[in-house]
């Protein structure tokens, strides 16, 4: 493994256009197009380019084209994970899923980001920040999560929020940015 890819990993700076990480991005999206090409009646090459492409598939997953990534590696998905068509996963660091999560249409998960400083940010270098969603979590369709925010055990991303805090579990968030409109309770 090379120095800017470990760098990558550990959630350092480093320089995506290094040659290692450029075919792996080539890799997924060949994986990604792959399976964005099957039919829906091919369920069994889904799973299997799905495990492929992914670092941790446990259990059932689905994942409707068309659907995006930068390396694939670094998404985790539990049991009963689906994703509507059209979802993208910016996947520089990990992204993991819990158990019983449904995305809806065109959800982006961006674990991807740059420098504020401008000087710093044209020197082409980036960094990760992972993304941790919890079990029994819906989000809706073109819901945004950005790098570093962890969403909670039972809650609801309303379609359309840009999340930018940490979502706390059993509660309903939306808007830009994302705040919670109330709490699940069990009533």
């Amino acid at each position: 493994m090379g120095r800017e890819k470990e760098r990558m990993l550990a959630g350092e700076a480093y320089d995506p256009r290094d040659p290692e990480l450029r075919r792996e991005r080539e890799r997924a999206r060949d994986r990604c197009r792959r399976y964005n090409e099957t039919a829906q009646t091919e369920t069994d090459r889904r799973e299997r380019l799905l495990r492929e492409l992914f670092g941790e598939v446990r259990g059932d997953a689905t994942v409707l084209p068309p659907f995006h990534c930068d390396y694939g590696y670094n998404v985790g998905v539990g049991d009963r994970f689906f994703a509507n068509c059209g979802c993208v996963f910016l996947d520089v660091a990990p992204v993991a899923f819990g158990e019983n999560c449904m995305l809806g249409p065109g959800v982006h998960v961006y674990t991807a980001t740059h420098p504020i400083d401008p000087d710093e940010r044209a020197a082409g270098r980036e960094f990760g920040d992972p993304v941790t969603i919890g079990d029994d979590v819906w989000i809706g369709g073109r819901a945004v999560l950005t790098p570093g925010v962890s969403v909670g055990d039972g809650a609801v991303v309303a379609a359309g929020a840009v999340v930018v805090d940490d979502v706390p579990a059993r509660t309903v968030v939306g808007g830009n940015p994302a705040e919670v409109i109330r709490e699940i309770d069990d009533e």
